[in-house]
């Protein structure tokens, strides 16, 4: 048996009047820094302010993303994940886990037998309400696929294109916290707002189903949690192109994305790792404008563990010039409370011979959101040239936890797991020369 207790997030942080958000504000003051808006003194009074308790991040980031999806794919009590950690209610609901998680027990409850398919796409349906963070697609993947009722990135890309955001939290919101979100009614109201789009007869860990759990839920701020037909962003938090470039996908978050960037071609500025990309972006001579698309590559799981670099930094200069946004192309992932025009998790990664290994500075990159289409403007016989003279990187680990995690990572299409914790697992895998 197993039950979910979420930790909850942080109370609303505070400088000299405005409200702040952990990791959001953080990226966008920093940047004020680097642009040399903001002064050291202004700095330090605002990290002072932005985390006041103890809590996950209190924006709509991975931790309170998840949170949401445990309680929507019914593996926490109604409610929990919605509590601050700082509230009350935080110990109560800690109390109710312990007693119930007892009755499960006698119940022999497990996961195994409670989740069904059903369950993982009222995660999915829930996430984009909530206008949720990108690694979501990962996690979500990964869970369903090790309990044998995979979903894909189509799914997503599916609900996305039915479930509208109405969770007005920053970064996708321009307004609130995860604390006014719990005031306005919590996960429970959004759901019940959600309703048509639910599976509302999927089983959770309470003994009762979706449905009984969220009945006659009010919302009691509509700024806060939108009604259907007032949502922040028509179309769901995430979306899935494809392409030359990404055959598997690549991932946007376009609720949180300049709108002007959804449809955009621009030169590739390409950079092979992370260092070398921290050190140019703060060039005050980098060949560089705001209509460019930056490139990280070998950042994928094979090729790095799948870092959060994926918000790649604006270059100093463009900040000076008022740029606030830009494309940004990587097979990374980034932090949930990150935004902007960051395109992520493509697949196959450039590590294992995707095309994005293939893209040189200079070459012209096409985006189109609405269309789902990502495309690298150079001919099929330029990219089999290119492909024809690339080399593998070099295997980093010949034994131990690095050999194996390089012999069984998933791509992040796939989950970003290892392969053999997945239900069905089988494949046959060469022994290592350990000697």
């Amino acid at each position: 048996p197993f039950i979910y207790l979420p930790a909850g997030p942080m109370l609303r942080g505070n400088w000299k009047g405005q409200v702040l958000g952990s990791g959001s504000d953080a990226f966008k003051f920093w940047d004020e820094r680097r642009a040399g808006r903001l002064d050291e003194q202004a700095w330090r009074e605002m990290e002072a302010g932005i985390a006041r308790s103890h809590g996950t991040c209190m924006t709509m980031g991975t931790a309170a993303t998840m949170m949401g999806i445990a309680e929507a794919v019914g593996l926490a009590l109604p409610g929990a994940s919605s509590i601050p950690a700082a509230d009350a209610n935080h110990i109560r609901m800690s109390t109710d886990c312990g007693r119930r998680i007892v009755q499960m027990v006698w119940e022999d409850l497990t996961p195994a037998r409670m989740l069904t398919r059903a369950h993982f796409e009222n995660g999915i349906a829930c996430a984009m309400a909530m206008g949720c963070s990108t690694n979501a697609i990962i996690h979500l993947i990964a869970m369903s696929r090790r309990a044998g009722h995979p979903v894909s990135l189509d799914d997503f890309d599916a609900f996305s294109r039915r479930v509208p955001v109405i969770a007005n939290i920053r970064p996708s919101g321009d307004r609130y916290l995860m604390e006014d979100f719990f005031y306005a009614g919590g996960l429970r109201a959004l759901l019940e707002r959600i309703r048509p789009h639910l599976d509302t007869g999927a089983m959770t860990v309470n003994g009762k189903t979706l449905g009984e759990n969220i009945a006659g839920s009010q919302v009691h701020q509509d700024d806060v949690i939108r009604p259907l037909s007032s949502p922040i962003y028509a179309e769901g938090a995430l979306a899935v192109l494809r392409g030359n470039l990404a055959p598997d996908g690549v991932v946007i978050k376009p609720s949180a994305c300049a709108p002007h960037l959804l449809r955009h071609t621009g030169r590739a500025l390409v950079f092979d790792d992370y260092p070398s990309l921290k050190q140019a972006v703060d060039d005050p001579h980098l060949d560089v404008n705001g209509e460019d698309i930056l490139v990280l590559r070998n950042a994928g799981p094979k090729g790095a563990g799948m870092p959060e670099w994926g918000m790649l930094p604006i270059p100093t200069r463009l900040l000076k010039q008022g740029v606030k946004d830009m494309l940004r192309l990587s097979d990374a992932r980034m932090s949930g409370t990150s935004y902007g025009g960051c395109l992520l998790h493509c697949s196959p990664e450039s590590a294992v011979g995707g095309p994005l290994a293939l893209v040189r500075t200079g070459d012209r990159i096409t985006v189109d959101v609405p269309a789902r289409r990502i495309h690298l403007e150079v001919s099929d016989s330029e990219l089999a040239t290119r492909r024809a003279a690339w080399t593998p990187p070099p295997a980093r680990y010949e034994r131990g936890y690095g050999w194996l995690f390089g012999r069984h990572i998933l791509q992040a299409n796939e989950g970003c797991d290892f392969d053999f914790l997945e239900t069905g697992f089988g494949r046959a895998v060469p022994e290592p020369d350990i000697f």
